[in-house]
C-alpha cells in the first residue's frame, strides 16, 4: 500500500500550535498520558479476550515498557495491548471527538498568553490541563521533534506506521509489527534529552502512574543490565486504605477520571457480603466541562475480579451522579458478561442502590459538619442533583433534604427545612421566584411587597427548578408558590387574619394593603386600552415602589417556564398575564384622577396604559410587541414633559 498524507482536523492543528509553544514547565506530563493510554488499551484487550480468547494470541501477561535510546534521543513507550488498525490512526490520532475540546483549547490559549507576559523569568503556575479532553497523546509534542507511532489490531495481521512533527500533516503506511500492540516512539527535542535518564523516568513513574494495575517496565540499556518494574503494578483499590497516600489517591483520580483538580470527596470501601464488590469513589471539586451535555454520560469504570469489563458504566449510579468518577470492581457478576447484558443484571442493581446510598450519606456528613465545603459542592453539581427530584421518587426525601437554594433574606445557601422554620404566623407556602441570575431576580418588581414585609423568598435558577418543583407539590405540608403568579395573600402573613378586613380612617386597610376603590376607574381605562394584550388589570398586594408589574394568573404556565420553553421552540405563542398597579405609587395616583375625571377613555391614559406595560414586559427581560410605538409614546411624554 502506498504511503498516504493527511491533514489533522482544524481543532487538532490548532491544539498541537498551542501545546508546541506553550512551554510548559511540567513537560513531563507527556509520559503519564502515554502510559495512561498504553493501560487502557491493555484493559480494552484484556475485555475483548474474555469472549475471544484468540485475540491475545499467547502474548503473555500484559506490560508496558519503557525504552531509551541515547544516541538516536528516543523514549519510546510499549504495550501489548488491543492495538489499532489504519481507520483507527486516523480517527483517533487525526481528529479530537469529545466534546469540549473548544472549550480546552480556550483554557489552554488563556494560560499561554499568562505565561508569555511573565516578566524576569518569574514562575507562574501552569495549567495541567492535558489529557482531560482526550487529547493526552498529542501532549507528546511539547518535547517532540517526531512522534512515530507503530501498532498492530489484536486479531489482524497488518501493523501501520503513523508519523508526524506535529505541524499540520501525518502519515500512515503499511509495516511490520510482531504481535499486537503499540509503540509510541518520541524523538526529543535537544532541549528535553532529561527524559532519557533512567532517575527521571523512574520519578516521573513513581509519582504519577504508581497506581497503574499494570507492570510498567524500564528496559536496560546495556547487555548486562536488567529491566526494572518502576510501579506496584497491582489495582489501587484492591490495596489496604492504611497504605495509600493521598498523593496516590490523588494521581488515580486524575487518571480514571480525566480531571485534573483536587478530589472533593474519595470513597474507598469494600464490601463483603451476598454482593462482595470494592469500589473507590471521586467526586471532583470543580464542575467538568460535559457535566450538562444531553447524554448525560457516567464516568464510573466497571471491573469483574480485577478484569476491565467497560467504561461509562451507567447501571452504577443515578444520572442525576454522573459527576462521580472512579471504579467498581465486583465478584459477583459473571467475568464474561456482555455491555448489553449490564442493565439486566440483578447484582449490579443491588450495588448501584448500596452506592447511591453511600454517597447520599457521605453528602449529608459534609452538609451538616462541613456546610461552607458542601455550599462549593451544591454550586457545582445542585443542578444535576435536583434532577433526581422528578425522576427518583425513592430517593426524593434524600435529595430534598441535601437541596440548598439562595433566598432574598439569607446570605449563603440555605436548606428547605431552615426556610420552614423561618416561616411566620400565616404563611402556608414556600414562595420562590425562578429565573437565569439570581442577582437580577431578586430585584425583581414582584419581590417588593415580599420584601416589605420581610417575607423570604427563594431564588432558583437552574432550569431544571421548573420541573422538579411541580412533581413535588409540597414540602413538610407547604405548597410551593411562584412570586410571579397572582393571588398571593400577603395581607394575612404575619398578621391576626380577624382584622385583616379593618379599614384606616382614609379607606385604607389597616394592614397596608391596596385601596382598591380610588384605582377602580383606572383599572376599567387600562382593560379597556389593552383588550386582550392582558388577561386582567388588578390592584396590587405585591409593589411598593414601582408601579406596575406582571404576573401569571392561578392555572396559568409560570412566566419563567414559558420563557426556557419558547428559548427552546418548545413554545410559540405567549400567554396573556395580568398587569398589576400600584395604588399607592404617584403616578398610578395621578392618572387615576385624571380617568375618574374624564368622560369615556382619555387619550393621556391610554397612552400611558401601554408604555407600562411595555415598561413591565422590559423589567421581565421580554420584548416589546411594537417598538416603533413604544418610541413613539416615550417621545411624546418627554417632549410634554419638558414644556414647550
Amino acid at each position: 500500500m502506498t504511503k498516504e498524507t493527511f491533514t489533522f482536523q482544524a481543532e487538532v492543528s490548532k491544539l498541537l500550535d498551542i501545546v508546541a509553544h506553550a512551554l510548559y514547565s511540567q513537560k513531563e506530563i507527556f509520559i503519564r498520558e502515554l502510559i495512561s493510554n498504553a493501560s487502557d488499551a491493555c484493559d480494552k484487550l484484556r475485555y475483548e479476550s474474555l469472549t475471544n480468547p484468540g485475540l491475545t494470541g499467547g502474548s503473555g501477561a500484559y506490560q508496558i515498557t519503557l525504552t531509551t535510546n541515547k544516541k538516536a534521543k528516543t523514549l519510546t513507550v510499549s504495550d501489548n495491548g488491543i492495538g489499532m488498525n489504519r481507520d483507527d490512526l486516523v480517527e483517533t490520532l487525526g481528529t479530537i471527538a469529545r466534546s469540549g475540546t473548544q472549550a480546552f483549547m480556550d483554557t489552554l490559549t488563556q494560560a499561554k498568553a499568562a505565561k508569555d507576559k511573565k516578566k524576569n523569568g518569574a514562575n507562574t503556575s501552569d495549567i495541567d490541563l492535558i489529557g482531560q479532553f482526550g487529547v493526552g497523546f498529542y501532549s507528546s509534542f511539547m518535547v517532540a521533534e517526531r512522534v512515530e507511532v507503530v501498532t498492530r489490531k489484536a486479531d489482524e495481521e497488518a501493523a501501520w506506521l503513523w508519523i508526524s512533527d506535529g505541524t499540520g500533516e501525518f502519515t500512515i503506511d503499511e509495516t511490520t509489527r510482531d504481535q499486537h500492540g503499540t509503540d509510541v516512539t518520541v524523538y526529543l527535542k535537544k532541549e528535553d534529552k532529561e527524559f532519557l535518564e533512567p532517575q527521571r523516568i523512574k520519578h516521573i513513574v513513581k509519582t504519577y502512574s504508581d497506581h497503574i494495575g499494570i507492570p510498567i517496565i524500564l528496559a536496560g540499556v546495556k547487555k548486562d543490565e536488567e529491566d526494572q518494574t518502576l510501579n506496584q503494578a497491582s489495582a489501587l483499590w484492591t490495596r489496604e486504605k492504611r497504605d495509600i497516600s493521598d498523593e496516590d489517591y490523588k494521581e488515580f483520580y486524575h487518571h480514571v477520571g480525566q480531571m485534573w483538580d483536587e478530589p472533593w470527596l474519595t470513597l474507598h470501601n469494600r464490601i463483603e457480603g451476598v454482593i462482595s464488590y470494592t469500589n473507590l469513589l471521586f467526586i471532583p471539586s470543580s464542575r467538568p466541562f460535559d457535566l450538562f451535555n444531553p447524554e448525560r454520560k457516567a464516568h464510573l469504570k466497571l471491573y469483574v475480579k480485577r478484569v476491565y469489563i467497560t467504561d461509562n458504566c451507567d447501571e452504577l449510579l443515578p444520572g442525576y451522579m454522573r459527576f462521580v468518577r472512579g471504579v467498581v470492581d465486583s465478584e459477583d457478576i459473571p467475568l464474561n458478561i456482555s455491555r448489553e447484558m449490564l442493565q439486566h443484571n440483578p447484582a449490579l442493581e443491588k450495588i448501584k442502590k448500596a452506592l447511591t446510598k453511600r454517597v447520599f450519606n457521605e453528602l449529608k456528613k459534609k452538609a451538616e459538619k462541613t456546610p461552607d465545603e458542601y455550599a462549593k459542592f451544591w454550586d457545582n453539581f445542585g443542578a444535576v442533583m435536583k434532577e433526581g427530584l422528578y425522576e427518583d421518587f425513592n430517593n426524593r426525601d434524600m435529595l430534598l433534604e441535601l437541596a440548598r437554594f439562595r433566598s432574598t433574606t439569607q446570605e449563603g445557601l440555605i436548606s428547605l427545612k431552615d426556610y420552614v422554620e423561618r416561616m411566620p404566623d400565616g404563611q402556608d407556602a414556600i414562595f420562590y421566584i425562578a429565573g437565569e441570575d439570581a442577582e437580577a431576580i431578586a430585584q425583581s418588581p414582584q419581590l417588593e411587597g415580599f420584601k416589605a414585609k420581610g417575607i423570604e423568598v427563594l431564588l432558583l435558577t437552574d432550569p431544571v427548578d421548573e420541573f422538579w418543583i411541580p412533581s413535588i407539590g409540597t414540602f413538610e405540608e407547604k405548597t410551593f408558590k411562584s412570586a410571579t403568579r397572582g393571588g398571593a395573600d400577603l395581607s394575612a402573613i404575619g398578621k391576626n387574619k380577624s382584622n385583616s378586613d379593618a379599614k384606616s380612617e382614609d379607606g385604607a386597610t389597616s394592614d397596608g394593603g391596596p385601596d382598591n376603590a380610588k384605582v377602580e376607574p383606572l383599572i376599567a381605562a387600562f382593560k379597556v386600552a389593552l383588550g386582550d394584550k392582558v388577561k386582567d388589570v388588578r390592584a396590587s398586594e405585591r409593589l411598593t415602589d414601582s408601579p406596575v408589574c406582571l404576573v401569571a394568573d392561578d392555572g396559568d404556565m409560570d412566566m419563567n417556564i414559558e420563557r426556557l420553553l419558547k428559548q427552546h421552540n418548545q413554545l410559540s405563542d405567549s400567554t396573556p398575564r395580568v398587569l398589576e398597579i400600584n395604588a399607592d405609587h404617584a403616578l398610578i395616583t395621578k392618572l387615576a384622577k385624571k380617568a375618574k375625571a374624564a368622560e369615556g377613555i382619555d387619550a393621556a391614559v391610554e397612552e400611558a396604559a401601554f408604555l407600562l406595560l411595555d415598561q413591565a414586559r422590559i423589567v421581565e427581560g421580554e420584548p416589546i410587541a411594537d417598538p416603533l410605538a413604544f418610541s413613539r409614546r416615550m417621545a411624546a411624554v418627554m417632549e410634554k414633559g419638558l414644556g414647550t
